[in-house]
């Protein structure tokens, strides 16, 4: 192992449970330094609740930094998950400042609501037709930048369903929807609601709440079910999801069986040694998400606020430079 690899009790934890905590893979620092504007970018005052508008918020991005400089143990790990640097798209080290923060609700503070009763529950990918090899999105990875206690915001996750979204994929080589919607659904173009996820999880029994430190970064399984919670404790939650992919899709039939750990893991969840035979029968194709529309608004609006913030700053500086 690497000064920078996955301790063995690591991997085997991956390979058992579909996820891994990388704990201080970066600095409270550089976590401090990426979110000091995120009031600012918000419209809301840290300090009154009553400007919490909503319960979260996935935020655009404005700048990127590099993983491998920012958080080079998660980088090492995420490779080493994935099978070596060489299968992970270059892009993927460049994360962005595109946060994503949950604030809970006036009405649900001081009442966390059960796993089950959530209805958020998705696996990422809302920009591609799904197969079970798809490389668009080869980890689900959630870098912490505030502290998360139980009840505080953290992500559930449900290791439990791995196996039966594989199977869904498995059993639908011609493609799925980012809903999980089949081709002959006359929704599979549209995008819906989350029934198929929820219940999906309402069929589990075992969550697990995403918790730790600032500078704590859970690798998962791109096939791992989740949600955000609802905050009871409405301390701020910050998060961001960025996206791995790959430079070629999974490969569940190597000759020379050097599967990357994720695949070792969709196979196990299929209790399959290999998927001879099985290969996507539909086209890959992209899909451009109602999120972005979104995002590209809320972009424009926070640029004004930051440009806003800025000639502030110089016209205070400006007149204590006079006095």
């Amino acid at each position: 192992m690497s000064p920078l690899g996955l301790a063995p009790e690591e991997r085997d934890h991956f390979l058992e449970h579909g996820w891994v905590k990388i704990p201080k893979a970066f600095t409270k620092e550089r976590s401090d330094n990426l979110t000091k504007n995120v009031w600012t970018r918000l419209g809301m005052d840290p300090n009154d609740k009553s400007t919490w508008t909503q319960l979260r918020i996935n935020m655009p991005w404005h700048t990127t930094f590099d993983a491998a400089d920012f958080a080079p143990r998660a980088w090492a790990a995420i490779c080493e998950l994935s099978g070596g640097e060489g299968r992970v798209n270059p892009d993927s080290k460049l994360w962005k400042d595109s946060l994503i923060v949950n604030l809970g609700t006036a009405e649900n503070e001081g009442k966390p609501i059960p796993p089950k009763d959530l209805s958020v529950w998705h696996v990422d990918g809302d920009f591609f037709v799904h197969y079970l090899d798809s490389p668009e999105q080869g980890l689900l990875v959630t870098p912490l930048f505030t502290d998360i206690a139980p009840n505080g915001g953290g992500t559930y996750i449900c290791p439990e369903a791995i196996p039966k979204v594989a199977k869904h994929l498995y059993e639908h080589p011609e493609g799925v929807s980012p809903r999980m919607s089949t081709r002959g659904d006359p929704d599979f173009a549209k995008e819906k609601d989350l029934r198929w996820f929820n219940d999906l999880a309402r069929s589990c029994d075992h969550f697990i709440e995403a918790t730790g430190e600032v500078g704590d970064v859970y690798l998962m399984h791109p096939l791992m079910l989740h949600t955000p919670s609802s905050n009871a404790l409405r301390s701020v939650r910050i998060i961001t999801n960025p996206p791995v992919s790959l430079n070629e899709p999974f490969c569940f039939d190597r000759e020379d069986g050097n599967y990357s750990l994720v695949e070792q893991v969709t196979l196990k969840a299929l209790g399959k040694e290999n998927l001879k035979g099985w290969k996507p029968t539909g086209p890959r194709e992209g899909v451009v998400p109602e999120r972005v529309r979104i995002q590209q608004r809320m972009k424009r609006e926070e640029e004004e606020r930051l440009a806003a913030l800025k000639q502030t700053a110089e016209v205070t500086q400006q007149v204590k430079a006079a006095a």
